[in-house]
């Protein structure tokens, strides 16, 4: 759980902005969606891979 305490002097816009970076930095949102729906095992490993392949990719083409 993503907990931010006001500062001194901060705004609230400030304070919200430090609130979104935690929260993104946690990896809730992206748990979050990825829990959204139900995703058996075998299409599980099936994105997996593909992940895994597109990563391969990018590191060939930076070189």
């Amino acid at each position: 759980m993503a907990v931010v305490k006001l500062r001194g002097n901060e705004s609230q816009e400030q304070l919200l902005k430090r609130f979104r970076k935690k929260v993104v930095k946690s990896g809730i949102l992206s748990t979050v969606r990825n829990k959204r729906w139900f995703v058996s095992r075998t299409e599980q490993r099936r994105l997996e891979k593909k992940k895994a392949i597109r990563r391969l990719k990018r590191k060939r083409r930076s070189y």
